[in-house]
Parts: C-alpha cells; sequence; structure tokens
C-alpha cells in the first residue's frame, strides 16, 4: 500500500498519467473536492490522497478538525473505496492506512474515524408487502443486520454517516419504478397531484435565499415535532451557493452537480420541503422539512417522485434516499421514517458505520467518553423533550 498526496484541483490530461496527473475519480459525494471544500467553511480542514492498494488507484480525501487547542480528529467518509469483504482484510487495511496517514496527520490527533463503504445488501420486496403499519415480528427487534466490525477497530460511540439506507435503481423506467413501490405510496403520489399539489425547485442563488428561506421555516417546525437537531441556517444556504459550480470546472471529479431545494405547494402555502444534492452519476436525499398542515395532502410523496424523475433526467443511476432504521422495528423511534423510505422500493443497504482507530489511546478515552455523551443528548434527550435544538456544523 502507498500513499501519495495530491492537489485535486491540478487537472492535466490522461495521458500525463506518468507524470502524477490525478486521473482517479471519488467513489462517492461524499469524497469529493466539492463536498471537501463545503465543509472545510464549517471547521474541517482537507487532505487529499491517492491511495494505491493493489488493485488500482483510489481517491481519498481525509479531512481533519481541531477540538479546541489540544486535540484533533481525522474523519474519512465512505472510504477507503477497497473491496474487501474479509473483516480481518478489512481491519488490515484499515490500520496499514492509518500507519500511512500519521505523518500527513497534526501530532495531537486522537484517532482516524472511518465510515467505510463495506456493507451488504438485500432486496426490499415493497411491492408485495403489505401497506399496512402491523407490527413486525418481535425477532425484527433484535435481527442483526449491521455486518461485522473490521478486526482491530473500535464502533464510534455515534455513528457520523447513516449506516443503513435505501438506494434506488434509476436505470430503472419510470414505469417499473413505481410498479415496485408499495401500492399506498402510487396512491399518495396520484393524489397529490389529483388535488392540486405542485412541487417545484429553486438552486444557486435563488435556493440559497429563497428556498433555504422556506426550507428552513419547515425545518424548525420539523426539529420541534421530532426532537432533531439541526444545523445553523446558513450551513444550509452555503451548501446551496456550492452547488451552484457546474460540471467540474471549480470542482474536479464531481460532474454534474446540482443541490436543489425542491418545495410542495398547495393554494400558494409551502406543505413541505427537500434538499437533494445531484452529483455525477448519484442523486442524494439529504433533508426533509414538513409543515403540521394539510398533511393529509400527502406532500413529501408529491416531493420525492419528482426528485426521482428529475434525477433520471439528470443521468443519476441511483437515488440514495440516505438513512433509515437499521430493522424494521415499530418500537423504534424513528420506525416512521424506515416505512416511509422502504415504501418506494430499491434495495435496503447496510453498510458497518463510523469506527475508530486510536492514535492517542489516554486522550482518545476521554474523548470517547465526551462524544457518548454528547450522542446521548442529541439522540435521546433532545427527542424525549421534543424541542429544536441547534448545533455544531
Amino acid at each position: 500500500m502507498q500513499l501519495e498526496r495530491i492537489d485535486p484541483f491540478h487537472i492535466v490530461s490522461d495521458d500525463s498519467v506518468e507524470s502524477g496527473a490525478v486521473c482517479i475519480s471519488p467513489s462517492s459525494f461524499l469524497q469529493t473536492p466539492f463536498w471537501a471544500s463545503f465543509k472545510e467553511q464549517h471547521g474541517w480542514t482537507p487532505i487529499y490522497f491517492r491511495l494505491n492498494a493493489g488493485s488500482g488507484p483510489v481517491f481519498l480525501t481525509v479531512l481533519v478538525r481541531r477540538l479546541g487547542r489540544f486535540a484533533s480528529i481525522a474523519y474519512i467518509p465512505l472510504g477507503p473505496a477497497i473491496d474487501e469483504v474479509d473483516p480481518l482484510c478489512q481491519g488490515r487495511i484499515l490500520a496499514d492506512l492509518s500507519a500511512l496517514l500519521v505523518s500527513y496527520l497534526p501530532s495531537n490527533t486522537l484517532c482516524i474515524r472511518f465510515d467505510p463503504p463495506w456493507g451488504t445488501t438485500e432486496a426490499n420486496c415493497a411491492s408485495t408487502s403489505a401497506d399496512t403499519e402491523d407490527a413486525a415480528p418481535a425477532s425484527a427487534k433484535n435481527r442483526s443486520v449491521r455486518p461485522p466490525l473490521p478486526v482491530g477497530v473500535r464502533e464510534a460511540p455515534a455513528h457520523i454517516q447513516p449506516p443503513d439506507t435505501v438506494i434506488l435503481d434509476l436505470t430503472k423506467s419510470e414505469e417499473t419504478l413505481l410498479a415496485e413501490m408499495k401500492g399506498k405510496w402510487r396512491y399518495n403520489i396520484r393524489l397529490g397531484e389529483k388535488k392540486g399539489v405542485t412541487v417545484r425547485y429553486l438552486e444557486g442563488e435563488q435556493g440559497a435565499t429563497e428556498g433555504i428561506d422556506i426550507f428552513y421555516g419547515l425545518y424548525l417546525d420539523t426539529a420541534k415535532r421530532d426532537g432533531i437537531a439541526i444545523h445553523s441556517k446558513n450551513y444550509y444556504a452555503d451548501l446551496m451557493r456550492r452547488g451552484t459550480l457546474q460540471n467540474g470546472t471549480d470542482f474536479p471529479f464531481t460532474g454534474k452537480l446540482s443541490v436543489r431545494v425542491y418545495v410542495a405547494e398547495f393554494e400558494g402555502s409551502a406543505l413541505a420541503s427537500i434538499v437533494t444534492l445531484f452529483c455525477g452519476d448519484e442523486a442524494v436525499y439529504l433533508y426533509g422539512a414538513s409543515s403540521n398542515e394539510k398533511r393529509n395532502l400527502m406532500p413529501a410523496y408529491s416531493l420525492q417522485w419528482q426528485a426521482i424523475r428529475d434525477a433520471k433526467d439528470a443521468n443519476c443511476n441511483r437515488y440514495d434516499f440516505y438513512g433509515i432504521p437499521p430493522v424494521d422495528d415499530p418500537s423504534h423511534p424513528m420506525y416512521g421514517l424506515y416505512r416511509f423510505k422502504t415504501g418506494f422500493g430499491g434495495s435496503i443497504v447496510h453498510r458497518t458505520g463510523s469506527v475508530d482507530l486510536p492514535l492517542r489511546p489516554f486522550l482518545y478515552a476521554a474523548y470517547r467518553l465526551a462524544e457518548a455523551g454528547r450522542a446521548l443528548w442529541y439522540k435521546k434527550l433532545v427527542k424525549l423533550f421534543r424541542r429544536e435544538t441547534p448545533r455544531r456544523s
């Protein structure tokens, strides 16, 4: 395994590979210079590498964040993009990579945190399952679906990226996608159209101002209703503005790039809104918000269907709903999210989740305790008290 630091903004032609040209592409939007530059405006420092691991070169983005004056953490979202299924070999890959990265990181780095892309996929037979909210079998509550951890790492106190998600195959026709949804989902999509729900999207500066104004107002209602923690309004506006940079001109390897605010309206009133990202061949549903009014018009279904169709038109080949509970368990506090997203069909993906490789064990242990307390606050107590709590970016 070899590691070479690179400047991804130095683009040369593919015939200059022998002179060190950067001709590899990130495996996910989380690994792109676009996303890293966005996170740089909110406290992270990106470092870019070419990783040669035997099976070919891999683009690798590492994000570093200072934790006060005396500590830092390094984070690798959805990487490294190396195919491996054996936990022992996975552990060796992460250990070897960490050893190579140490010299590029601040000396006070407590750990390297990975969100590896490794996982399993299961069929989601939405169209053949019942549309009712009957309880899942009791065994579902304890059924383990997550793949085993790589050997030699520790599971992080909280997952950074959602380890479980639903992904639609957009190479299928619209007719097939509709047929593979639950029947009630098709009905709700048509209901919105019949009742006069309209959907539009905004991007660029209009998205960052008018679009985010609408979205954030609804998001505050959602946060209060569901007890979730959200970023500042500026965080989402900044994401929109960065999404105006098109076709990889400013951010290499991104390909087509569009960050959009979709808004579902009825008689001039905004009922629901989502933020989606089209990046290269993937489309990702990042954030969603809804009003407490006229929920019987099912605007969330209209929003998703419009975004899915637009993603197909943009030649994306997959639509990532980006996060569900791990199993079909009605007792889970986010079960409604599981039911909503899986109802659209697609495949269910279970990844390893966030794992840590400590570099300074004593200080890492103290940081881990603090982070576990923070996770308890945001994921348990905030939901319990059902109040909106802004958080750091």
